[in-house]
């Protein structure tokens, strides 16, 4: 594993190894800090050598699972396996079915006007893109990251269907328009499925059929193969270990719940804070280690496990709380 390095003004600088980051932090050269649940540091002094080499970040998609390898022709630094965004189309359906039994309640309401949320894209697709332009974003804050290299998928058009090829699919729109973001941050190229199965072949990887284990060849084999096909210099991973993220469901406008409770009343749920901390922040607690904030209740705060997302603990004081860094995910190491 490699230690992510920024300069003094936050630029991303060449990673380095944890022995010499611990001697940084020891003399004081460095303070480490966190970045959405990665451990970094910062030199406090000028860098003796700004120079960096090309890195690429090679993104898989996939439906369930989506892989992110970032890589230089001498390294390999970081692997990320993350959950891909599910249950917006839900979300997008309890929130109709609100609107439209609020609508002919015999209560004053205002009049059905056209809606106005759905945009150019479907909510569910923008989502899924959105999710590798988060993490994208993320990583170029850490490494000094020059290209991507996405693997290409394509909606399968359809024989006498005009209108439908006209437009193609959400999932076409979606992804051109991550595409067009991507460019932003650095070069960006393509490679069809294909392309990336027959390089996989020529380098002697396998790929594994059981998609959703965590593993190296369940997904990042691809993400690992396609920032390989950018920047060279292997003809094997020469750092298999991953990250995972799964990203955090917060309920952000729900302001109560949907049932009723004892006495006819609902309680309150939604909101994105817990007594001046914000949920999902990466957060050490002097009994439960690292873990990351949740709701609150009675002047306490929940906190979660950051592997299984499961409470530890929902009375834990705000004064036993040291914040780490903020966060929409939560992680662990594989």
């Amino acid at each position: 594993m490699f230690v992510p390095v920024l300069s003094h003004d936050r630029k991303p600088l060449m990673p380095t190894t944890p022995s010499r980051a611990r001697r940084w932090i020891k003399s004081g050269e460095a303070t480490p800090f966190w970045v959405k649940g990665v451990f970094c540091v910062r030199l406090n002094r000028n860098s003796s050598n700004d120079q960096t080499q090309s890195i690429c970040v090679g993104i898989d998609p996939g439906s369930r699972r989506e892989a992110f390898t970032v890589k230089s022709a001498s390294h390999t630094y970081f692997n990320i396996l993350a959950d891909a965004v599910t249950g917006v189309k839900e979300k997008i359906e309890v929130r109709r079915d609100m609107r439209r039994g609020r609508r002919i309640r015999n209560s004053p309401c205002r009049a059905g006007r056209q809606n106005r949320f759905r945009g150019s894209l479907p909510p569910s697709t923008k989502a899924r893109w959105q999710l590798k332009l988060r993490i994208s974003n993320i990583l170029c804050k850490m490494f000094p990251v020059t290209s991507f290299m996405v693997e290409d998928i394509q909606a399968k058009t359809r024989p006498g269907k005009r209108r439908w090829n006209a437009s193609f699919s959400p999932l076409e729109q979606g992804k051109a328009w991550c595409y067009a973001e991507l460019s932003k941050l650095g070069k960006l190229e393509t490679r069809k499925g294909f392309e990336t199965f027959t390089e996989r072949n020529r380098l002697g990887l396998k790929k594994s059929n059981s998609k959703l284990e965590e593993r190296f060849d369940a997904h990042n084999v691809d993400s690992w193969v396609l920032a390989n096909m950018a920047v060279g210099g292997h003809i094997a991973p020469d750092n298999t270990a991953m990250s995972r993220w799964i990203p955090l469901n917060q309920r952000r406008r729900q302001l109560h719940m949907f049932q009723f409770a004892k006495g006819g009343l609902r309680r309150r749920n939604g909101g994105t804070i817990s007594l001046g901390f914000k949920k999902g922040s990466i957060i050490k607690h002097h009994e439960n280690g690292r873990c990351y904030i949740g709701g609150n209740t009675g002047g306490k705060i929940s906190l979660h496990s950051l592997s299984t997302g499961v409470r530890l603990t929902k009375v834990a004081k705000p004064s036993d709380i040291k914040f780490l860094s903020f966060s929409s995910f939560r992680f662990y190491n594989v």
